[in-house]
């Protein structure tokens, strides 16, 4: 800061009473020579106040008379001037000026020109002074007035910053001791001198006037800087600490700034602090440079907390000392066991390659700190690129033996695994590793209905011996529920044996289940015995309260007994089933009935099915029952009893019973005689059902209907009509035979082309639906998925035949797992519900359709196919995490949070996929919309901990801890988690979006930072 010029004290202007206004005229008093003279005196003595009144009088008269000479006119006018100059009247200033251009007497106007120049100067108008001191020329001006026109324009100059001009005239007056503006001059000139840094010359000035009661409190600022800056700590010290204690110093933080500098180059970081810490606290805003110091003095004398405040704010820029800061801070958050922070401190480190030494010890510290805090992901990223970074680091074998930890300890089995494969050398340690590792994975993708890759993984287990002994169970147990999910019944039983023998429990692998599953094994290969055994190892009790797994096995305990043909047996459970009205009960109700058939109480049995639809009318075995009571009817030959259930099948059954339904009505009128109504149903079977094999069963029905009406011109034309060759050639069935030959013994490619060839030669061939099944069959093998679907849709869309389920079913497996085509497997699905008799390819078409809804973004639409699916029996546990995974997403879009919230806790609990992935970031993301950080917090890193191998929940959770954080004002932390985010993701839409949060973060945290964006 300039010192500001010294006022120049005007002495009182006083106004002789009476002089001009109430004085006795008299002669003397109207000689114009003599007034001039009396004013003139009073000038020279400096009274202008009492000289302007007579010299304006004078000129006022020379105006009016013009017989006072020239010379008193003239003078008189400039004295007036000066006089009205030197008080400071405002109207004197244009009459100056023009006085200045229209007289010829250049002594006078070059004075004027100095007197206009300095009321300017007064005035503090140092543009229009110093126009007006050029003007001026020393010839005419008195020592003083020339010394005193020096000074002022030299300082209008240096007011003007022009210092090269006004340098010489401020060293002029400097040489005058005796001057008044001695001390200012050397002030002024010193301060030029500082400026150019000619610290010489300054200091020569600045000492000078030291002592000063002016500057005083001024100068030692600048001779302490002189001092520092040639390189004399010491005497900078000395001086500043001196003139700190005396106080008043007008630039008293700044001398201890500089205090503080020089002690902090000394490395007297203790010395140093006091100085600094008063400089900073009192400053509104300061520079990187002195918070880093004062920083650093705090840390070197162990005031963590304090240290953390200041190098916090040091962050986000590329140089060295943001980088030493960021290192630094991450030692103090250490200290204070803060891990979370220093990771987040050695990351901004990490990035700087200012100091490539503090890179790398950043780098490991990151990596090793994410792995203890639970980012695993981020932790083997960066301990896998450290190590090849710096495979001679000294911290390699410590960041190796972490990488080893990792493999065990992380959930993300999937990377965990690609990292394995990468390791050249693998060390015993890592072996032993391995098996857990693919046992994990292997889970994983059984979850995500990957089975054909799971099993090639508990493959690669059971070889691992010794290391996979602790595995084992597991993997027994995960081989025999792919084996009886792929319908290899043999294998299923043989691994949960073996699983039985040497069992561990985790998760769903229990006992219970395995025995669940050789229950369920042995049940569809028809061994009812150990069927039995199994599912009574379970339970051989039941009621309401049961557990879902203990009232299936129970029903299926009864249906051993029932195959069995124990009827009395069976009949007890089934009605123990019923009095408790378990969610079973329809079909207890229904099995019920079949014993009274099978015990030749027709009767009995149809009253029983018939009761079935009033006391169960959402039961899926309404259609069931409706097609036994036909059945009843027909076998004691009723037929006309039967015709009633038969249009209920009909009107309101499954589509996969009207092809049933209607041969057997054709049956029902044939024999009853009436060949018309038979006829009529046979030729709604043929044309609405051409492909099913009740439509093959009825045509020699037709044609001897029409045979018995002698018609068969019209039964040749009828069955060409609804695509039904009367005879087919016998070229025909050998071509086909021919190729299905090779097809049997597994000759894929011989087969293929025979195949091919006979749909190309035989489009309306009898073997059209087998050829076409066989083929989709082949290339689904051989893994051309695009030609598959082809073949499995032709089959689909002639349904219903003998392959139309299971290529509804293939087709939505391709649709949805392969060609990633939502839209076309929902509509596989939606056909293969229709289509399904197994129980097991109902539940599937009901997973599957919810899964398309749940890709689809359906949630409306899928919320009765999910509480469906949650009310069957059996349901696997990934398909109940699908299931309420629905639910919980309805409920969030509807912002019913709290039901939201269960739902997704529900799904959590049932075990780790990609749904528990989302489910735990929902949760977070809810608390955070509830306001809730700090449970946000929590939650957002059960996501990252416990996420798995889905890095895309993962990287959302990382996203919403940086707005927490944010909106918790913690910049420090916001920052630095979002910057990961931004340089690292690889989802383009999630960079983006943390890259936008990211710039907000900075802009709110520089506008509330202590340090000057400058």
């Amino acid at each position: 800061m300039i010192q500001s010029v010294k006022k120049i004290c005007i002495g009182s202007a006083f106004v002789v009473c009476g002089l001009t206004t109430q004085a006795q005229f008299t002669k003397a008093n109207d000689d114009p020579d003599a007034n001039f003279k009396l004013a003139k005196e009073f000038y020279q003595k400096d009274q202008f106040s009492l000289a302007y009144p007579l010299f304006k009088m004078l000129n006022e008269k020379a105006d009016a008379n013009s017989s006072i000479p020239v010379t008193i006119q003239l003078e008189s006018k400039y004295y007036s001037l000066v006089c009205g100059l030197q008080l400071n009247d405002v109207t004197a200033e244009e009459k100056a000026k023009e006085f200045i251009a229209i007289e010829h007497n250049t002594p006078r106007i070059e004075m004027l020109c100095y007197h206009l120049a300095e009321y300017y100067y007064r005035k503090k108008k140092f543009a229009e002074a110093l126009d007006y001191y050029e003007k001026t020329t020393p010839e005419n001006l008195s020592n003083r007035e020339i010394a005193s026109m020096k000074f002022h324009k030299g300082y209008a100059y240096f007011t003007m910053q022009r210092f090269n001009d006004a340098k010489p005239l401020f060293n002029a007056i400097r040489q005058i001791p005796s001057d008044p503006n001695y001390y200012d001059a050397n002030y002024y000139y010193g301060f030029i001198c500082f400026n150019e840094k000619n610290y010489k010359e300054a200091l020569s000035a600045f000492k000078l006037v030291d002592g000063q009661p002016s500057y005083q409190n001024i100068v030692p600022y600048y001779v302490a800087e002189i001092h520092y800056f040639n390189g004399d700590r010491d005497k900078a010290i000395e001086y500043g600490e001196k003139a700190i204690a005396k106080g008043g110093q007008f630039y008293d933080l700044r001398l201890r700034q500089l205090v503080g500098h020089a002690y902090f180059e000394k490395k007297e970081f203790a010395k140093a602090l006091p100085y600094l810490e008063k400089y900073v606290s009192s400053t509104e805003k300061v520079s990187r440079e002195d918070l880093y110091e004062l920083s650093y003095c705090y840390y070197d004398a162990q005031q963590w907390k304090k240290s953390i405040a200041g190098f916090k704010e040091l962050g986000g820029k590329e140089d060295s000392l943001s980088q030493n800061s960021m290192y630094l801070l991450a030692d103090a958050y250490l200290k204070t066991n803060q891990k979370a922070s220093a990771r987040n401190a050695f990351l901004f480190c990490e990035l700087n390659s200012s100091n490539l030494i503090q890179k790398e010890i950043s780098k490991f510290n990151y990596g090793k700190l994410s792995y203890e805090l639970g980012y695993q992901d981020v932790a083997l990223n960066e301990l896998r690129e450290f190590v090849t970074t710096y495979p001679k680091a000294d911290n390699a074998p410590e960041a190796k033996e972490l990488l080893v930890s990792l493999l065990a300890n992380t959930n993300n089995y999937k990377d965990a695994l690609e990292l394995f494969e990468s390791l050249s050398v693998q060390s015993e340690a890592v072996k032993r590793l391995y098996p857990r590792i693919l046992c994990g994975r292997a889970v994983e993708l059984i979850n995500d209905q990957q089975l054909a890759q799971a099993d090639a993984l508990l493959d690669k287990v059971l070889t691992l011996a010794p290391y996979n002994q602790n595995q084992l169970p597991f993997v027994n147990f995960w081989k025999g529920e792919i084996a009886y999910r792929t319908n290899k019944y043999d294998a299923a039983i043989n691994y949960m044996e073996t699983y039985l023998n040497a069992s561990s429990s985790l998760g769903e692998v229990t006992p219970v289940n395995a025995r669940y599953v050789l229950g369920y094994s042995n049940l569809k290969q028809e061994n009812y015995y150990k069927a039995l055994q199994y599912f009574q190892q379970i339970t051989t009790s039941v009621s309401a309260s049961s557990d879902n797994i203990s009232q299936d096995a129970y029903v299926r305990s009864a249906d051993c007994y029932f195959m069995d043909k124990k009827f009395p047996k069976a009949l007890q459970m089934y009605e123990t089933v019923l009095n408790n009205n378990l969610p079973a009960a329809d079909y207890a109700l229904y099995q019920k009935a079949i014993i009274s058939g099978a015990s030749n109480k027709y009767a009995e049995k149809i009253s029983l099915m018939q009761s079935l639809a009033q006391r169960y009318p959402q039961s899926s075995l309404i259609a069931d029952a409706n097609m036994e009571i036909a059945n009843a009817y027909m076998a004691n030959e009723d037929f006309q009893s039967a015709i009633s259930p038969l249009n209920n099948l009909l009107k309101n059954g499954n589509d996969a019973y009207k092809p049933q339904a209607y041969l057997k009505l054709g049956v029902v009128y044939y024999n009853l005689n009436n060949s018309t109504e038979a006829l009529n149903n046979f030729k709604k079977l043929v044309s609405a059902y051409p492909n099913s094999d009740e439509s093959d069963e009825a045509v020699d029905y037709i044609r001897g209907i029409f045979v018995d009406q002698q018609k068969p011109s019209e039964y040749v034309a009828f069955m060409r009509q609804n695509g039904k060759n009367v005879s087919y050639s016998e070229e025909d069935s050998l071509n086909y035979v021919t190729a299905n030959i090779a097809y049997e013994n597994k000759s894929y490619e011989t087969a293929l082309s025979g195949l091919t060839g006979y749909l190309k030669q035989y489009p309306d061939g009898r073997y059209v639906i087998d050829a076409s099944f066989q083929v989709a069959e082949i290339y689904n093998g051989k893994k051309s998925f695009d030609n598959a679907i082809k073949y499995y849709d032709a089959v689909a869309a002639k349904a219903p035949n003998r392959y139309a389920e299971a290529s509804a079913l293939q087709a939505a497996r391709i649709s949805y797992f392969e060609l990633k085509d939502y839209e076309r497997a929902e509509k596989y699905f939606t056909q293969l519900k229709g289509l399904a008799v197994t129980p097991e390819n109902k539940q599937e078409s009901m997973k599957g359709l919810l899964r398309c809804q749940y890709k689809l973004s359906k949630w409306t639409e899928a919320v009765p196919n999910a509480e469906e699916l949650l009310k069957e029996k059996g349901t696997a546990t990934d398909d109940r995490m699908m299931a309420n995974m629905i639910l919980a997403k309805n409920y969030q879009n509807n912002n019913n949070l709290e039901d939201a919230s269960i739902a997704y806790k529900q799904v959590i609990q049932l075990g780790k996929s990609e749904y528990a992935a989302e489910a735990r970031y929902r949760v977070a993301e809810i608390l955070f919309a509830q306001n809730k950080f700090p449970e946000a917090e929590k939650a957002g890193f059960e996501v990252i901990n416990k996420a798995g191998s889905y890095d895309y929940w993962i990287t959302k959770a990382y996203i919403l801890l940086g707005d927490v954080y944010f909106k918790q004002k913690d910049y420090f932390n916001a920052e630095a988690t979002l910057k990961s985010v931004a340089e690292n993701a690889t989802d383009a839409s999630l960079k983006k979006e943390a890259t936008k949060l990211l710039d907000d973060v900075i802009a709110e945290k520089n506008q509330n930072s202590k340090v000057d964006p400058s």
